[in-house]
């Protein structure tokens, strides 16, 4: 089971870009799913995550009102819109599984630890 980032680039602060995550095999269609990043220099940290069914979403309050997290199970994929984009924002984006059924409350869908299968990163570059 793999998971698979695309949409990354290169875009001027202000701008948009979505990025899609696409699952072979079921793993997306049955799983809560998240997106992770990592700046040059720092620690991975969480962006937005979603439920297996798509009606619950989370975002960390930097990308909160700017970012929104969506999924087509019929089609395996997750998806992150990306508006009004800073510098700031640039990093590597990761789509990963959520390991468990629920998500259970902010300290575990915000851990990194609590994601089992991660794609390969989509790089987002933000220029001002």
């Amino acid at each position: 089971v793999q998971l698979q980032a695309s949409g990354g680039g290169l875009v001027q602060a202000g701008g948009s870009l979505r990025l899609s995550c696409a699952a072979n095999g079921r793993t997306s269609g049955s799983r809560n799913m998240g997106w992770f990043r990592q700046a040059p220099g720092k620690d991975r940290e969480f962006v937005a995550a979603i439920s297996w069914g798509g009606g619950t979403t989370y975002y960390s309050d930097s990308v909160k009102g700017r970012f929104t997290i969506s999924r087509n199970n019929a089609k395996n994929t997750v998806s992150l819109q990306m508006n009004s984009l800073r510098p700031d924002d640039t990093a590597t984006y990761y789509c990963a599984a959520y390991r468990g059924v629920d998500f259970r409350g902010a300290n575990y869908y915000t851990d990194q630890r609590q994601y089992n299968i991660w794609g390969q990163g989509a790089l987002v570059t933000v220029s001002s």
